[in-house]
């Protein structure tokens, strides 16, 4: 793999976290149930962390002379997950569903960019999609919890 190719993971990455942050936003605004308080505290912390794995992914591609994705305009074109769809109809159980299936895609094209990264001889870039893969499986596997 080329050069190239670690940077469209990486912009991949860029976009796709940029739409799960507001994604997580909307859950975090719009949870309603008996489970409020436990899913509003973890949307919180996911779209925490999908702030730090945009700008973690953002930077890395503007070290290795790429250019990140930086409108939403790009970052939609360019996302595989879809944005929440408004209202705030969606139920809480609705709401880790799709954020499960998202988390689980995102997984599997970290493993592309792994095998992308391993391939151009870049460790820094699979050791960051690793780092980032490895904790959004336990953050996948305590939502697949919660859904039984």
């Amino acid at each position: 793999m080329t050069n190239q190719a670690v940077q469209e993971a990486l912009n991949l990455q860029v976009a796709n976290w940029s739409v799960l942050y507001t994604k997580l936003h909307h859950y975090h605004w719009y949870v309603k149930g008996h489970h409020f308080y436990t899913l509003h505290e973890k949307f919180e912390q996911l779209y925490t962390a999908a702030a730090k794995y945009m700008d973690d992914t953002a930077e890395r591609l503007l070290a290795i002379h790429g250019k990140p994705v930086s409108t939403m305009k790009e970052q939609l074109a360019m996302a595989t997950i879809q944005e929440a769809s408004g209202g705030g109809s969606e139920s809480a159980e609705q709401m880790v569903k799709e954020l499960a299936d998202d988390l689980s895609a995102i997984a599997l094209q970290l493993a592309d960019g792994i095998e992308a990264a391993s391939e151009a001889h870049d460790d820094p870039t699979a050791d960051l999609f690793t780092s980032i893969r490895s904790d959004i499986e336990k953050h996948n596997w305590m939502l697949h919890a919660y859904l039984g």
